[in-house]
Order: structure tokens, then sequence, then C-alpha cells
């Protein structure tokens, strides 16, 4: 027995909704809602036909990599089972909009200065922000999961007929979501 078109709209609509609410409260308490940009960014659309249902979940194109973490140049212990890797100059080289010109705008932000060990003066915003970035460069991100944990939880919260009916597969689903 299939589901109706109002009881799948439903349905969608009710697991998009969890999956943002929760995705937006598991990034604030992560401590990584610095700008709200991400968090304002995170967003679901539906598009339902005759035989098929479209629902896509939309954020800046970064969240995937706060969400899965990405793995140091030198080291993959703080996410592990990312499949994103710093590597060659894939980030904290001077490029326009790199690594670098992030961690630099936020270093200015917060008014973050370093102190020189030798001499105990502050370092500049510039080299503050050189050594943060050359750390997440050879060391990487930590992992979130602040999309995936919410996203499995509701998904496997789905009526059983909806999963069923459309054979939906939550890893088929979750490595869409976050193209």
């Amino acid at each position: 027995m299939r589901l109706g078109k109002q009881e799948l709209t439903n349905s969608l609509n009710r697991f998009g909704k969890v999956v943002v609410k929760e995705s937006k409260t598991a990034l604030t308490k992560k401590s990584k809602n610095d700008t709200k940009g991400l968090y304002n960014s995170i967003q679901y659309k539906l598009k339902i036909s005759k035989n098929s249902f479209q629902l896509e979940f939309l954020m800046d194109d970064y969240g995937k990599f706060v969400d899965k973490g990405v793995r140091g140049k030198n080291s993959s212990l703080k996410a592990p089972t990312s499949p994103f890797r710093f590597g060659k100059s894939s980030g904290s080289g001077r490029k326009k909009g790199g690594l670098s010109d992030s961690i630099e705008t936020y270093v200015n932000r917060k008014r973050i200065q370093f102190r020189d060990r030798k001499t105990g003066r502050f370092m500049t915003f510039k080299q503050t922000a050189s050594l943060i970035s050359s750390s997440i460069y050879n060391k990487g991100l930590k992992t979130t999961n602040f999309f995936t944990k919410p996203f499995t939880a509701a998904f496997e919260r789905l009526p059983e007929q909806l999963v069923n009916n459309y054979s939906l597969e939550v890893d088929k689903l979750l490595k869409q979501a976050l193209k």
C-alpha cells in the first residue's frame, strides 16, 4: 500500500524540518556558529511529483567540511574517516579566499594575538593567523557530524511504509544530501 500524496508530503516536511532544526542546534552546541553564515544557510527543499519526490538539503559549501572534518596533511587523528584531506597547496597558501584569509579574518574579528615566546611581545594578527592556519593544515579539522547525526536519527524515525515504498537507504540519501 502506497502512502497518499498528502501523507508523503507531511512526512517529508516533518523530516526536513527536524533535520534542519537539529542540525542548527548541534552546530550551535559545537561552537561552530561564529558568524551564523552556515547556520542561516541550512534549509531543505521538497518537490513531489506523481511518481517521485526530491528532498534536497542545502547549506554553504564549507558545511560538508565542518560536518565530516578534514584530515590534516601530517595527521588524521581529528577526522580519521573523512573523505576530505589537506594536501599540496590545498589551503594554507596565500591564495585569495583560502584557509589563511579565512583564519586571518576570524583572528581579527576575535582580536586573537599570540605572544612571541622569545620576546614576550604580541604577534601581529597576520602572524597569529599564519600559525593557526599551519596547525589546521597539518593536523586537520575535527569531525562534528552536526548534520550527519540529526539526518540519520530523523531518517530512522521515518514511517516504515515510506522507506519501504520508495526503497530509501540512509547511506545513499546522506551522500546525496552532502553533495
